[in-house]
């Protein structure tokens, strides 16, 4: 998929700004486990919240980085600890989102 231009993710931000955090990562981090859990979420829902629990600024933005790429997903926004990413789902049936 290609990258997302500001009126996609302006659009996302809206459908996702009520939402709640899908996925929490613990104090283990980025675990295969949690992977998983947000490859199934993202297939499930397509828009999700994670909550990303790191002290650190930078460490907080290179997991970030690394979900998206080992997921495929797209950053749509991060405010502090919570992360809204984007794909389209693999399962054709539970493609619901429409991009702009």
């Amino acid at each position: 998929m290609q990258a997302l231009n500001e009126h996609q993710k302006r659009h996302l931000r809206r459908l996702g700004h009520e939402r709640k955090p899908v996925v929490l990562m613990g104090a283990a981090g980025l675990t295969p486990t949690v992977l998983d859990e947000i490859n199934r979420a993202l297939d499930d829902h397509e828009l999700i919240k994670v909550k990303v629990v790191a002290d650190d600024r930078a460490h907080r933005e290179a997991l970030i980085q690394r979900i998206c790429e080992d997921t495929g997903a797209h950053l749509v926004q991060a405010i502090g600890k919570i992360a809204l990413l984007f794909r389209r789902s693999r399962i054709q049936k539970k493609r619901r989102i429409a991009l702009p």
